[in-house]
């Protein structure tokens, strides 16, 4: 069997753009992060004409999932989280080819995620909790509580997410089990809002109170990476050029939910500048003096 799985990628290791080879057994356990085939092949390409692309095949009596990224979509894919499995993929399996220690280097620095690549995630998903938080709220203020409970259930995990990255680790597709031992009070939100004794609504009623102060706790964290990029700016700066910032990409579509919200909790100062049309105004913002010495120690 190992000859035969030996087969799928050697030649891959002989070509000069392939950075790593590594390959995940799966256990009973861990076969839900390889979509039930029994072998994953991962290979990381320097570059690649596809993003993604994937290879199935039948080995004796086993099934292998082939698939090869380049190093720039992984990198992309730990950060936005959308392809969680990858960071089991990384952990678990086992390495057969590393060029230059690329995998080597690579898995260090997931290891001690630096503070950029942190920030940057944290704000992801500050931004997704604030946005499925305030869409619920609505939802359970209109009577809808089994959608509200929905949505409720995704701002956790994002809160969840957040607080794992808040305490420097990468979220893996077991999230609350990370949470339930660095942050139980966390946990016992989730716990709560599934097991409690209380109908639907109060559930989500209570869940909402303790959203709310947990996404006012976290916003100087949570928008850390936002905040900065404002106060990077030479003069205030509006929304559109906000939105144009290829850094902003990730959570763009919650961009100016977030820059509200900062307003509201006053981390961000409007000003207003005159339009072509009188008393029509744009909107300009920046970070207020008190809140760009905080940020410095965050």
């Amino acid at each position: 069997m190992d000859d035969l799985v030996r087969a799928l990628y050697q030649d891959r290791a002989a070509e000069s753009d392939t950075l790593a080879i590594l390959v995940m057994e799966s256990e009973p356990s861990k076969i839900h992060v390889t979509d039930r085939f029994n072998i994953t092949i991962l290979v990381i390409k320097d570059h690649y004409t596809y993003n993604w692309n994937v290879k199935h095949y039948h080995l004796q009596d086993k099934t292998c999932a082939l698939y090869i990224i380049d190093a720039y979509t992984l990198q992309r894919a730990l950060l936005t989280g959308n392809h969680r499995r990858l960071v089991e993929w990384l952990v678990h399996g086992k390495t057969v080819f590393d060029r230059n220690e690329f995998l080597h280097s690579f898995k260090q620095r997931m290891e001690t995620f630096p503070i950029e690549e942190r920030s940057k995630k944290l704000v992801l998903h500050y931004a997704k909790l604030l946005r499925r938080f305030e869409e619920g709220k609505v939802l359970y203020q209109e009577g809808h509580y089994l959608d509200a409970y929905n949505f409720m259930m995704h701002a956790l995990h994002h809160l969840a997410r957040l607080s794992v990255t808040e305490h420097g680790f990468y979220p893996e597709v077991t999230v609350w089990e990370q949470v339930r031992q660095i942050e139980p009070e966390t946990y016992k939100l989730l716990h709560e809002l599934i097991v409690g004794e209380d109908s639907v609504e109060k559930r989500v009623e209570l869940l909402l109170i303790a959203l709310e102060f947990a996404i006012s706790e976290k916003t100087e964290v949570g928008s850390y990476e936002l905040l900065k990029l404002i106060e990077e700016q030479s003069e205030p700066i509006m929304i559109q050029s906000l939105l144009n910032d290829p850094r902003v990409e990730d959570y763009r579509i919650d961009l100016e939910l977030l820059v509200n919200h900062l307003v509201n909790k006053k981390l961000v100062t409007v000003s207003l500048k005159q339009s072509k049309v009188a008393g029509i105004y744009h909107r300009q913002y920046s970070v207020k003096r008190n809140v760009e010495k905080n940020l410095t120690s965050i």
